[in-house]
């Protein structure tokens, strides 16, 4: 008998110091990583709406893409520069129930590599086509992205025509911008709230000062910061003068508080792109998907049910939730 309790005591022990070390390890991430804790939240949350993690092999290592649902549409969301593919966790309910959803970590991002050195805008454009070789074959999809992944699907569909079918562009898009009213390399937790003043909606709920100091962290070492190091090779990945050339039917779905790429930017895409039509959002920043994920969510829905803008008509702009002709 005594040596049962003894085994039940040291089970009760080991327990209670892993349970210790759980805590101390989780309250070190709250406090000095909360962008990685909310990663790991929001991958699981992919989990728990019946998406499967899948890597493949690319040219640049592996590649981590998320996919589930069912549907004879195909989804592939593309997030946006320093995200990873748990951004899209708080729409991806509504949508698996619909459509087959494809979620990719890009090209130095999240699980896929590579995790250091500088990131090409080719490197990532070469993960997305590889992701679709592996995961669609020979599939047409609905690419939509937000910031650079609006880009990088701008410069898929240029590539491959025949197999992306719609573009949907969330806050972002292929032409250069100039004179960006918001800086994106904050060096203090002062400029790190400007620069989400600048990112978010009025109504967004204020950042904890220990959020500011991992994005004042990550503006020097993350993945922004490795693309900005390809800078000087990022000129032949800007479309200003070759807009006329893209095909493919676009919705932009606009946060229209977002001081980064503000309204007038989706303005000129719409008025240089042979087919597009623009759904602004009001009061909603640069990441619908997390910020305002039920208006921006109904807003995808109800574009896709309504078909593609064609090429060569006057579309109007739209105002969700009630999606009126915009005055």
């Amino acid at each position: 008998m005594g040596g049962r309790v003894g085994i039940l005591l040291k089970i009760f022990t080991f327990v209670c110091v892993v349970f210790g070390i759980a805590l101390i390890v989780a309250t070190w991430f709250f406090f000095m990583r909360p962008l990685t804790l909310d990663a790991w939240f929001s991958r699981f949350a992919l989990g728990a709406a019946g998406l499967n993690r899948v890597h493949t092999e690319g040219t640049g290592g592996r590649l981590t893409w998320f996919e589930g649902g069912r549907g004879d549409t195909t989804l592939v969301l593309l997030h946006g520069e320093g995200d990873q593919a748990g951004t899209w966790a708080r729409v991806t309910m509504p949508l698996v129930e619909r459509y087959r959803v494809i979620i990719p970590d890009l090209s130095g991002h999240g699980d896929s590599d590579p995790a250091e050195g500088p990131i090409g805008v080719d490197q990532v454009l070469a993960g997305v086509e590889a992701i679709l070789d592996a995961s669609c074959e020979d599939q047409r999809v609905v690419l939509v992205g937000n910031s650079l992944g609006a880009r990088v699907a701008f410069l898929t569909a240029l590539e491959r025509p025949d197999q992306v079918e719609r573009i949907v562009a969330l806050n972002g898009g292929p032409l250069r911008l100039d004179d960006p009213m918001v800086n994106v390399f904050p060096s203090n937790r002062e400029e790190a709230q400007k620069t989400m003043e600048g990112l978010m909606g009025p109504s967004a709920k204020s950042i904890p000062d220990t959020v500011l100091d991992d994005i004042v962290r990550r503006a020097k070492t993350g993945q922004a910061a490795r693309l900005e190091a390809t800078a000087d090779r990022m000129g032949a990945f800007f479309l200003d003068d070759r807009l006329g050339e893209i095909e493919t039917p676009v919705d932009l779905i606009w946060g229209s508080a977002d001081q980064l790429y503000p309204v007038e930017y989706a303005q000129r895409l719409k008025e240089g792109l042979p087919a597009a039509r623009l759904t602004t959002l009001p009061d909603c920043g640069h990441v619908p998907q997390r910020e305002c994920p039920i208006i921006m969510v109904e807003a995808l829905l109800q574009i896709l049910d309504q078909g593609p803008p064609e090429a060569g008509l006057t579309v109007p702009s739209q105002t969700n939730p009630e999606m009126q002709e915009a005055p």
